[in-house]
């Protein structure tokens, strides 16, 4: 399999996280509202709780992403350009044609982690047992 197939996937997967992420909020709020089972599901809302957690302490530590490095070495290797930012940074440019500073980014994931938590007490998980 060549490098760029590679890198390929590896930014298709990071995208899924990014999806699983900003959807799992949407899918926890709408859920919490509808009675959706899987929404209050505990493997469900420790997984998205453990995924954004990890994005917020990426940022607040000033650390590039694992896939985003992955990504970029990959393509390097492919001799294709790499980006300098972040992933969510160099894509939310590309889209919105926006720049940031690394802070707000930083803000950004942050209070989307206290909308996670905030979910959480509103709409808490549920085990199996009731």
């Amino acid at each position: 399999m060549s490098y760029r197939l590679l890198a390929d996937a590896v930014l298709l997967l990071h995208f899924g996280v990014v999806l699983f992420v900003v959807g799992g909020l949407a899918a926890i709020l709408a859920g919490g509202l509808r009675g959706w089972r899987f929404a209050r599901s505990m493997a469900f809302r420790v997984a998205h709780l453990a995924a954004i957690a990890y994005v917020v302490a990426q940022a607040w530590l000033g650390a590039v992403c694992p896939l985003t490095t992955l990504e970029m070495w990959l393509r390097a290797q492919a001799g294709q350009g790499t980006y300098g930012a972040g992933f969510i940074e160099h894509w939310v440019q590309r889209l919105l044609f926006h720049e940031a500073s690394p802070w707000v980014f930083t803000a950004a994931y942050s209070l989307f982690g206290l909308a996670v938590l905030a979910a959480w007490w509103y709409f808490p998980p549920q085990s199996r047992r009731r």
